[in-house]
């Protein structure tokens, strides 16, 4: 066994531990009678068909029994015909209820499933960031694939057998001890037999239920984290598909072994439960028979009582695995509600107000601000952990203030970590602050509605997300109303229009997953599209032409100088060439605004600016201007590629600077993970200057020499 696995083992066993005490509240059950309130009429409509059936069941061993002692003291044919003909009538009106019911049942169930899905998934939708970040994605569609549909059964399958069963145990009990009733105590002396055992097995299929739900979860999160493109490359680059499969196949095998085990209880349960009312089926025909042949009891009496026991263990036997039943159901319920009792940090107050018309500016008044911890947005069974961490993280956002007049561009530098992306993400309100204000127009950002926010902030993200769906899809995501002209517009100031036109079916063409049938510039430059084509006030870069060649990036930004102006723009840069023009310049550190101002300004002063600059000029003074260089797997360079997707020749991680990323101090500015010459980065140890982007790109994924991807 594996280290990985052993861990994975000795973690699920302090969680099956943790659930396993812990008692079904009775909470639980308010929720469910809460949630299915809607569906009353219906459920209604259901208990009364089972009790229809339920009587249509108990009368036809009643008939029998007339048959038979019709036949015994020799009366008229007639009255054989009769009955038989009404016992067949019956049996055909059983059979339409049946039908009937099914519908009913499978129409109840489905409309839980859609009332839990939609109700999980718009609850999720509301969730912070953060808890996306955390969150295993495997484990959160489980909750809403698996735990829901086993909650829909307890209504589709167990609501209708429970029913139809109470009512069918009730009537035959009293139509039995009308016919015998020693036989009939006889026959509830049995009754702790089912009864006992019931209670047992339905806690500990409850435990085992818990435990299948994590297994399949854990199952899942593993599947979906090494079939995404980025992972099945990752386990290609480091050779590990034995081991990625010996590991999977050990998990597999957990999920066997429970099913196994989970099926084989319920088996011998039943089994055993029907083994004892065959028993005593014996007994009364035993019993009857010897009342019978004493004079006692008619013939068509043992004949009916012996069908009616059937109908009396049937029961029986059903209720008690309804329980089972009901128990693992109650579990998909509890995991049901788990997430939705998850408290969304992001609401929209009650007397939201919409952004105000016309050109807009933008203020943060002393924001200070944390990242929430792990218990304020996340559940340990989703991130498979005992107990989540109930610290709060660092202070991120120290007394952070500035003004951003309306159609002014604001550019935020610094070094990696020190606070800028933070800041670009308060402005949609991504995440709350913790004190101070985010305003747009003047308006503090929590009094507004999340509609407005939406359609007058945009954000591009260094790794702007595509969906797997279709280039045009992907667009309409800002504006689903644009008309074909704006669409072809957007992609032509973007100068992705050419490209689109190329592909094999235009904006029909489907981006693949995360967009990996595009190359990263084309991604990137999708994305811009995007932002250009929903038209908003206030547009947010987070390194949005990181992903660009020197060529395309310069294009792009003639695109968004025209696209942006009269626009207010928060531009977080690490290459300083690009934000050179901006009307304000704000150098973040350590969570600090340090230095403001224009870039002359700065320059002049001789600040943190002024060694971002004179750094970038020492190690690669040319780099901007030079077309030598490469596009890397996060972003090409107009020298070489750092790993966080910048230079225009030298950043090091710990302090920008508008250059190339040396990781371990290398001179010469290039970061090489591998350790190759050539100046550039290689992941995969090629040597030559340009680094081959695995598994990125259309056809080629060594980059050109002119710096672009091809």
């Amino acid at each position: 066994m594996s280290m990985e696995t052993t861990a994975w083992t000795q973690l699920h066993s302090v969680m099956n531990a943790r659930d396993a005490s812990r008692p079904f509240a009775r909470a639980t059950l308010r929720r469910i009678a809460a949630f299915t309130a809607p569906h009353r009429p219906r459920i209604t409509r259901f208990v009364l068909l089972g009790v229809v059936t339920a009587l249509l069941a108990v009368a036809t061993p009643v008939l029998a029994g007339r048959v038979v002692d019709a036949i015994v003291t020799g009366g008229d044919e007639g009255t054989v015909v009769r009955l038989a003909l009404l016992i067949a009538v019956i049996a055909v009106a059983e059979a339409a209820l049946g039908l009937l019911g099914r519908r009913l049942s499978a129409a109840l169930g489905e409309g839980l499933i859609l009332d839990l899905r939609t109700a999980v998934f718009d609850h999720v939708q509301r969730m912070p960031v953060a808890f996306f970040t955390r969150t295993r994605t495997g484990a959160l569609v489980s909750r809403l694939n698996n735990d829901v549909i086993g909650a829909q059964r307890a209504f589709s399958n167990t609501l209708s057998g429970v029913v139809s069963n109470l009512v069918t145990l009730v009537l035959t009990l009293g139509v039995m001890l009308t016919l015998s009733w020693q036989i009939t105590l006889l026959a509830l002396a049995l009754l702790p037999v089912f009864v006992v055992p019931a209670r047992r097995m339905g806690g500990r299929m409850a435990r085992m239920q818990r435990e299948a739900a994590t297994l399949d979860a854990a199952m899942g999160t593993r599947m979906t984290e090494r079939f995404s493109a980025p992972g099945a490359t990752l386990v290609k680059l480091f050779g590990r598909p034995a081991q990625e499969s010996e590991e999977f196949a050990a998990r597999a095998r957990r999920v066997r072994d429970i099913g196994v085990r989970t099926a084989t209880a319920q088996t011998a349960f039943i089994t055993s439960l029907t083994l004892v009312s065959s028993l005593a089926l014996a007994l009364v025909y035993g019993l009857g028979g010897w009342f019978a042949l004493r004079g006692t009891l008619e013939p068509g009496a043992v004949v009916s009582l012996a069908l009616l026991l059937t109908r009396l263990y049937a029961p029986l036997t059903a209720l008690a695995g309804a329980r089972v039943e009901v128990m693992s159901a109650l579990v998909s319920f509890e995991r049901v509600f788990e997430v939705l009792d998850l408290r969304p940090l992001i609401e929209e107050r009650p007397d939201a107000r919409d952004v105000p018309e016309g050109p807009v500016s933008v203020a943060f008044e002393d924001v200070r601000f944390a990242y929430p911890s792990a218990d304020q947005v996340s559940l340990a069974s989703l991130e498979e952990v005992a107990a989540l961490d109930t610290r709060g993280g660092e202070e991120v956002l120290r007394g952070v203030s500035f003004h951003a007049a309306p159609g002014t561009t604001t550019a935020l530098v610094g070094s990696s970590g020190a606070g800028k992306s933070t800041i670009a993400q308060l402005l949609p309100r991504l995440y709350d602050v913790d004190g101070g204000a985010v305003r747009i127009g003047g308006t503090d950002v929590r009094d507004l509605t999340a509609d407005s926010l939406r359609a007058t902030v945009g954000m591009v993200t260094q790794d702007g997300h595509l969906f797997h769906d279709t280039v045009r899809a992907n667009l309409l995501l800002s504006r689903p109303a644009a008309t074909e002209p704006e669409i072809w517009d957007a992609l032509r100031r973007a100068r992705l229009d050419t490209l689109v036109r190329d592909l094999p079916d235009g904006l029909d063409t489907v981006a693949g997953e995360r967009g990996y049938r595009l190359s990263g510039g084309e991604r990137q430059r999708l994305t811009i599209a995007r932002l250009l084509l929903a038209e908003q006030r206030v547009v947010i870069l987070d390194e949005a032409t990181a992903h660009l060649d020197n060529t395309s990036e310069a294009a792009v930004q003639e695109a968004l100088a025209e696209a942006l102006e009269g626009r207010t723009a928060l531009v977080v840069a690490h290459r300083l060439s690009t934000i050179r023009s901006a009307d304000q310049i704000l150098v973040v550190e350590a969570g600090r605004i340090v230095e403001r101002g224009r870039h002359e300004e700065l320059l002049a002063a001789g600040g943190r600016y002024a060694e971002l600059h004179r750094a970038r000029s020492t190690a690669a003074p040319d780099a901007e201007e030079s077309p030598g260089g490469a596009e890397g797997t996060t972003g090409e360079t107009g020298g070489v590629e750092g790993t966080a997707g910048e230079a225009g020749g030298a950043e090091d991680t710990v302090g920008v600077a508008d250059g190339v990323e040396d990781m371990v101090g290398k001179a010469g500015g290039a970061e090489d993970t591998v350790g190759n010459a050539g100046g550039v980065e290689d992941t995969v140890g090629k040597a030559g200057g340009v680094e081959g982007d695995a598994g990125e790109g259309r056809d080629v994924a060594v980059g050109s020499s002119s710096g672009s991807a091809v």
